[in-house]
Parts: C-alpha cells; sequence; structure tokens
C-alpha cells in the first residue's frame, strides 16, 4: 500500500462541523487502499488567542514557554480529528511532536526539523491505524518542544512525506488552489493547474499565502510533489512539482502584489566602498529584511543617493537605527508608505526575449510610474504607488494572457 500526507489547515478544521468533513475526506483515502498520516493545524483563530494571552502576561515571554503555549491548539485539532474517526469506525490516534518524536533544530520559534522517528508510526500504520500528527511542533535535544515557525505545519506535512516516501503531499486549506494572482483584487484570475517549485518559491516570497517559502523550500530540496486543495469542495487543485513535469509552459505563471511596504531614500550619502554596508549592518542585526534597493550613479563623484524597501512593520525600527547611526551622512531622509510591489513570475522568461518591456510598456500604457525595479531569472518586480495596483494587476494579466 502507497502512503499519502493529508495536512490540514486552520480553517478547514475550524468547527465541529468542519472537522467531520475532513474526517470523511480522510476516509475516503483509506477506501483507496491508502495509508493515510495526517498532519493538522489549530482550529483558525486558536494559536493568535494564546498568543493574545502571553503579551498579556508579560512583554517579554521566555521563548521556551512560548513554544509550549502556542504548540497547545494544535493537540485540541488532533484529538477531534481521531475522535470523530475512532466514532465512526476507523483506528486512529493522535501524536504529539514529542510522542513521535519529531527532533528539531534551531532556536525556538523558528525550529527546522532534523528527523523524524518512523518506527511507531510505521508500526501504526501496519496495524492500519490512521496517525494524527500534531503540525508545526517538534523536539530539541533537550526534550523541549519547539515550533517550526508562520506556515510550520506545512512544513510538518512536507517533511512526513520526506521521511515516509508519500506518494503524495496533499495541502487542505480554504482555497482550491494557486491562482495567477489575488481573486479578491481580479476576479479574472484563473486557477493554475501545476506550477514549479521556483515559480511557486517566488509567488509566495512575494505575497502569495497559500504556502510559505520555507516549505516549499524543504519540498524543492526534496523533490516531493505537493497537491493544494480545498477542504471544502471536490474541485481539483493545483500541483506544484518539477519544471520537467509542466509540458504546457506559459511565459508568465502569475502575478502578486504585496500590501505592507515602506520606501525608504537617503539622499546625498557619501560615495564611497564600505557606506551601503554601514548603513545596512545595523537593520541585519535588528532582524528588518531589506527587500529591493537602488543606488544611483555619483554625478560628482562625491555623493549618491541610496533607496531601499521594507516592511511597514519595520519602518519605525529602521529610523531609528539610521538616525542613531553615527558612521554615514546624508543630506535628507524621505520616506513613502503608499506603495507596493508588483511582480511578474515565470520560467518562461529565462527562454523568452521582450518580457522586460512588455512589462514596462504596459504600465506606462496606463500612466503608472515606476518607482524601483528588481528583477532574479524568473521574476520582475517594480514598486509603485499603491493606489495603482489594481490597474497593474488588470493591464499586466491581460498582457500576459492570462485571463
Amino acid at each position: 500500500m502507497k502512503t499519502v500526507v493529508l495536512k490540514f489547515g486552520g480553517t478547514s478544521v475550524g468547527s465541529v462541523d468542519r472537522i467531520k468533513k475532513v474526517a470523511n475526506i480522510i476516509i475516503s483515502y483509506v477506501k483507496k487502499r491508502y495509508k493515510v498520516i495526517v498532519v493538522t493545524s489549530a482550529m483558525s483563530g486558536t494559536t493568535n488567542d494564546l498568543v493574545k494571552k502571553s503579551k498579556k502576561i508579560s512583554n517579554n515571554f521566555i521563548s521556551s514557554e512560548y513554544d509550549v503555549l502556542v504548540s497547545s491548539g494544535e493537540q485540541i485539532s488532533c484529538a477531534l480529528i481521531a475522535g470523530r474517526l475512532n466514532h465512526l469506525g476507523y483506528r486512529s490516534q493522535s501524536w504529539m511532536g514529542w510522542q513521535v518524536p519529531i527532533l528539531t533544530d534551531g532556536n525556538h520559534g523558528s525550529s527546522r526539523i532534523s528527523k523524524i522517528n518512523k518506527k511507531k508510526i510505521n508500526k501504526f500504520l501496519q496495524s492500519r491505524g490512521i496517525p494524527i500528527i500534531a503540525g508545526f511542533q517538534g523536539v530539541n535535544l533537550n526534550n523541549r518542544i519547539t515550533t517550526l515557525g508562520r506556515g510550520g505545519s506545512d512544513a510538518s506535512a512536507v517533511m512526513f512525506a520526506k521521511f515516509f516516501k508519500a506518494q503524495k503531499c496533499i495541502i487542505y486549506t480554504d482555497v482550491d488552489g494557486v491562482y495567477t494572482t489575488d481573486p479578491n483584487i481580479l476576479k479574472k484570475a484563473k486557477k493554475i493547474k501545476v506550477i514549479s517549485y521556483e515559480e511557486m518559491l517566488e509567488m509566495a516570497s512575494l505575497g502569495a499565502k497559500v504556502m510559505q517559502p520555507t516549505s516549499l523550500q524543504d519540498a524543492r530540496l526534496n523533490r516531493i510533489d505537493v497537491d493544494v486543495k480545498s477542504s471544502f469542495t471536490n474541485k481539483e487543485g493545483t500541483l506544484i512539482t518539477k519544471r520537467k513535469n509542466i509540458f504546457n509552459k506559459k511565459t508568465i505563471a502569475g502575478l502578486t502584489s504585496t500590501k505592507n511596504d515602506a520606501k525608504v531614500t537617503l539622499l546625498g550619502v557619501k560615495d564611497k566602498p564600505g557606506m551601503a554596508a554601514s548603513i545596512f549592518k545595523p537593520l541585519s542585526k535588528n532582524y528588518v529584511n531589506i527587500d529591493m534597493v537602488v543606488q544611483t550613479s555619483s554625478g560628482n563623484k562625491r555623493e549618491t543617493d541610496i533607496t531601499f524597501t521594507i516592511q511597514l512593520d519595520d519602518l519605525s525600527t529602521t529610523l531609528k537605527l539610521i538616525k542613531q547611526n553615527k558612521k554615514i551622512k546624508y543630506r535628507d531622509l524621505i520616506v513613502n508608505k503608499n506603495v507596493s510591489k508588483v511582480s511578474i513570475i515565470g520560467v518562461g522568461m529565462i527562454t523568452t526575449p521582450g518580457v522586460t518591456y512588455r512589462m514596462f510598456q504596459t504600465l506606462a500604457n496606463k500612466e503608472i510610474n515606476i518607482l524601483v525595479i528588481s528583477t532574479s531569472e524568473i521574476k520582475i518586480s517594480v514598486l509603485i504607488e499603491k493606489k495603482f495596483v489594481k490597474k497593474a494587476i488588470s493591464a499586466l494579466h491581460k498582457e500576459f494572457k492570462l485571463d
């Protein structure tokens, strides 16, 4: 019998009725003669509620206890799913990370799975049992509970698929797949049937919220096909796989946009070696993620302007660090909070000339000014005024025949 890993997100297990539906989905795979491993998130809203409680207790809640606290939500959903399956006549049992055990490395709150002990789970599967695994968590070498960070349950599912050599890893969520762009922004957005790891990684890192980049990276490194489906409908989902499995390659697979950017510009910075490093070093030490960076060429070879983008949430920290930085001097500091990044993604652009021109000309035709440009092998990102995002997405979606 082949193994399948089914992962259910928080909205999929968000109520008793939804958990009953999840149990029926699990049973459908058992009837197809699969060995089924289930990985579940906490019920929607549970983890956020636990985080709020921790903040009421302490402004500096100790990280090891924080992991114990926020990982407890998965215990509830595990027990409810297992309880329902047993009620329907199927042998099932819940497993916390420490019971498997799922071994992790790294810091509390951002650990990564290094090993999964297969012995107990394999024995349970061979006795026709259905293990329900708590996602998002593991245990470190000190036998303390750890968590895997945002999207950690997806990472748990991917790693179970790796260690148990599963034929499929299916992520059940509240959307029925990956779309060419956010359907909330553009109604003409279309579901993508098959997408490469690389394209999906870029889309996730640029704003698409179906899966977190770390989980996709694990899937890519271990060559695990991931199917994203809705637990609320019976529609086909989106398969995330390697490039060679995709036969109908479009130039552009999808578009993304962001909602939480800020642009910072330092005018009149001294044009000398090491100045950019002096600006960004304190930001790096304080975990401020720098995204797009542009440095203008110096006309007088004495001064230059440096522009970069960050998350809006990091703006106050960034401004404070820049103003405290005695190693840099500048004439003026300009901030723009009303910006968004719009990106086109597709492996097809590697072999297709003219993509950059088409993107820029399409935006120009709509009188949308480009503030900053960033590119990679399979994506082009531009920073524009936030008010033009919907117009830009609509025009680019049409230009690259995604309608």
